[in-house]
């Protein structure tokens, strides 16, 4: 279904993700590090803070703190207030994290989140999956600070949300959604076979699984993923940038419900915004990051039909 969306720039480039606060503002966080805020009309915006990095996912913990998925820095808390910042982790089992992407905060302050690859990390991650490492993980970070690796080989873990029972984790390399059962640990498939790369997911107020697909599918990536030996796919990461597979601009997000069935596909002119990243349904409105865009958006679903 084709819809309209209201673009509100912001300043710098990649506002990968977006969260909002119990005000209504949306919060965003742009290549060069810096926090920004913006009024629920895009008429107020502010730079906030500085992580020094690159934040990525973002999310509130029960403690008012702004969770960070920095991804050059690990997971971060963030008191927005005072503006100090806590690490929470840097590495796993001994190892600096490379990739940290996204996150689900449950109410008693476990938090799911992906380290996307052990082998390249954000300004490479079109290496990742060209060489189709499989390296990325989903990892919980307890209450008491344990942390477990709870979903391995990935290929390019991203988005998570949480859902009744579950956490579901986006696969972007292969197209598709993993349930991970919070009785019994085991992992089934949601959705498989997207329309799409899944990049950062939510679970909105309407309790639906907001899915971002950051690009459709390509044929070159996928026949080096199903068919292409190490040393070819070591070939193609090396050669220039314009002859390396290459995103094409959509505007493209989904909805599923918790059974994986499809409850919404919404598409829009990618003129002026596109490779969404980061979704957020919030009380019918439906709020929009973007890793390339200097801007975020904004649809209304009030006029949305189910399809």
């Amino acid at each position: 279904m084709s819809v309209r969306m209201q673009v509100l720039p912001v300043p710098g480039h990649g506002a990968e993700d977006v969260v909002l606060d119990d005000d209504g503002q949306v919060w965003t966080g742009v290549r060069d590090g810096w926090i920004v805020r913006v009024s629920p009309d895009g008429r107020q915006i502010e730079r906030v803070l500085t992580t020094e990095g690159r934040p990525l996912g973002l999310e509130w913990l029960p403690d008012g703190r702004l969770l960070v998925c920095d991804a050059l820095r690990g997971l971060l808390a963030i008191d927005v207030r005072t503006q100090d910042i806590e690490v929470l982790v840097q590495e796993v089992d001994g190892q600096p994290m490379k990739f940290t992407n996204n996150a689900a905060v449950a109410p008693d302050g476990t938090v799911w989140f992906t380290d996307s690859s052990r082998d390249w990390g954000i300004d490479e991650w079109m290496s990742d999956l060209i060489e189709h490492t499989c390296s990325g993980r989903l990892l919980r970070r307890d209450p008491d600070g344990t942390v477990a690796t709870v979903l391995d080989g990935l290929a390019f873990a991203n988005g998570v949300a949480l859902v009744p029972g579950a956490v579901i984790v986006a696969e972007l390399g292969l197209r598709r959604l993993h349930r991970v059962d919070l009785t019994t640990g085991a992992a089934t498939l949601l959705v498989e076979d997207l329309p799409g790369y899944p990049d950062n997911i939510s679970t909105g107020t309407d309790g639906l699984i907001w899915v971002a697909l950051a690009a459709p599918p390509d044929p070159v990536l996928t026949h080096l993923q199903q068919h292409g030996a190490p040393h070819i796919r070591s070939l193609v990461r090396r050669l220039p940038d314009a002859l390396k597979p290459d995103p094409k601009r959509t505007a493209h997000v989904q909805a599923y419900d918790v059974d994986g069935r499809r409850v919404h596909d919404l598409q829009a002119d990618a003129t002026d915004f596109h490779m969404i990243t980061g979704v957020r349904e919030n009380h019918g409105r439906l709020w929009l990051g973007s890793l390339e865009e200097p801007a975020i958006a904004v649809i209304d679903l009030g006029t949305v039909s189910a399809s």
